[in-house]
């Protein structure tokens, strides 16, 4: 079964829907690239996947070693490149509310940020830049 719908409305938008939810989002072409950037685009929905993938599958980690993240958050800045147009890097910077953490826990935080789900379905040459912001 499709994980999701989505129908081309004309002007550079589309609308999508996810089929077990009925969530609908829109999508709009980047005003550098002759849309109206009203809403995200295609290449910032990578962005924001790689940023929520990131944040989930962590929580998921840390849940099980009895580490509250609620309230980490992250940015992801794309960067994109030309001929061909692609996004070359998305660099993400994550914050963590999470205080008092060993090395060890820290260092196990960035392997599962790192290799997550989707930044391991990324090609290889798109570049992930990762900061970890931690707690005084």
């Amino acid at each position: 079964m499709a994980t999701m719908n989505a129908v081309y409305n004309g002007k550079l938008r589309c609308t999508a829907e996810h089929l077990q939810s009925g969530t609908v989002i829109e999508t709009d072409a980047p005003t550098d690239n002759h849309g109206l950037g009203e809403r995200f685009s295609p290449t910032d929905l990578v962005a924001t996947a790689l940023g929520t993938c990131i944040l989930t599958t962590l929580a998921l980690l840390t849940e099980k070693d009895g580490i509250n993240l609620d309230g980490s958050s992250c940015s992801v800045n794309k960067v994109m490149a030309s001929a061909p147009r692609r996004i070359a890097a998305l660099e993400v910077v994550l914050t963590f509310t999470a205080k008092g953490l060993s090395t060890e826990q820290r260092n196990k935080i960035a392997h599962v940020a790192e290799t997550c789900p989707v930044a391991k379905s990324l090609h290889p040459d798109l570049k992930q830049i990762l900061t970890f912001n931690w707690p005084d």
